[in-house]
């Protein structure tokens, strides 16, 4: 059974929330105190966080940024804030999904279902290591190591990387990495992919593996 932290410090939306995810058959964990969030996140360890944005003490942002530091986990940003600004500023400290408040509870358990699927099953289908020319990426643990040396990735980065092995050998176009990386890619520039993409071979590439990700001028990239 998967496990959803709420941070939402609205009792009421929390309690629909919860409500809804016990339905689905969800085993979830409701905030109550908001100074602690980092140290019931690792106690309770989570497969996906709601977050709000506004919330007492320190902001959703600021958790995000936490959260990011420790895990890969997914997170969805709930808020009655509705800016492209704040929608792209979630995305870009890793943020997986942005709902706004009011919301669909139907359309929040779908999103959280297909984010789930997306980045749980694939772990489950296929062998906890993908392993290709030198290089080792651990589903389990989230790390990539080329040798004995780990790669200190960023989440984007690690999951750019995680869809480029999926597909070795075969072109992955931008828009199917967008598609992948960010739901709504109507709020992410489109920079922001090759920006993901340059760091990532940089960082590989320190490593002695040049030219392990191909640039495909008009049509994509690939892991030959």
């Amino acid at each position: 059974m998967a496990k959803i932290m709420i941070v939402e410090d609205d009792p009421s939306i929390s309690k629909l929330i919860s409500e809804n995810l016990e339905k689905w058959h969800l085993d979830n964990y409701v905030t109550q105190n908001f100074e602690t969030v980092i140290e019931q996140f690792k106690e309770y360890k989570p497969d996906l966080i709601l977050l709000d944005i506004n919330l007492p003490v320190f902001d959703g942002y600021y958790w995000n940024q936490e959260i990011r530091k420790i895990s890969k986990i997914p997170i969805i940003i709930i808020s009655s804030r509705n800016s492209n600004m704040d929608q792209i500023m979630a995305m870009n400290m890793g943020a997986d999904d942005f709902v706004e408040k009011p919301f669909s509870v139907d359309i929040l358990i779908a999103k959280i279902n297909a984010l789930l699927r997306r980045t749980y099953d694939f772990a489950k289908n296929n062998n906890d290591v993908i392993e290709y020319n030198g290089l080792k990426l651990n589903l389990a643990s989230g790390t990539v190591e080329i040798g004995e040396e780990k790669i200190d990735l960023s989440k984007n980065e690690y999951k750019l990387l995680q869809r480029l092995l999926r597909d070795q050998g075969k072109i992955v176009t931008r828009e199917q990495l967008l598609n992948f990386m960010w739901d709504d890619e109507r709020f992410v520039d489109d920079n922001t992919l090759t920006v993901n993409i340059n760091r990532l071979r940089g960082k590989i590439a320190q490593f002695g593996l040049k030219d392990y990700i191909v640039t495909k001028v008009g049509q994509g990239y690939i892991i030959p």
